[in-house]
């Protein structure tokens, strides 16, 4: 199937729990994947504004992720320290690696990236700075606090 990113809507809004949401402020997909029918994974074009974050430092127990930048200089915080990644870069986050990720604009620019990640059922998501863990259900993700409270 052919695909116009022109007619994908641009999405900004996120399913973190209110003390986390405005982190991620000025991210904004376009979830190609989902336009082009997709199930087993996800593809999403994503422009983080200057100053905003991808997501908060987490990683998954059974989602592979992937990225690719396509335009800007985007900071990769990983457990390894800071990486600068410019157009052409990628990396990868393998599941169940417990190295938590995610990235940051630093720069002046709108940055723009391809962000892939399979769609398993079951998977478990671990935020170590935060109190927040996540689980995937039929009915959406779950967000707790690490004690299995939710928000």
């Amino acid at each position: 199937m052919l695909i116009d990113p022109k007619l994908v809507p641009e999405h900004s809004s996120t399913n973190y729990p209110e003390p986390f949401k405005h982190l991620v402020a000025g991210r904004i997909r376009q979830r190609i994947g989902n336009a082009a029918g997709l199930t087993n994974f996800g593809v999403n074009i994503v422009k983080l504004q200057p100053g905003s974050r991808s997501a908060l430092g987490h990683w998954h127990l059974r989602q592979d992720e992937f990225i690719y930048v396509i335009e800007g200089e985007i900071t990769l915080v990983t457990n390894s320290g800071e990486h600068i990644l410019t157009a052409g870069d990628m990396a990868g986050f393998p599941a169940g690696e417990a190295d938590g990720h995610h990235l940051i604009n630093r720069s002046n620019y709108i940055v723009t990236y391809l962000e892939i990640g399979d769609r398993t059922a079951g998977d478990e998501v671990t935020y170590p700075d935060d109190d927040l863990a996540a689980k995937r259900t039929s009915e959406g993700d779950v967000f707790t606090r690490k004690d299995g409270s939710l928000y």
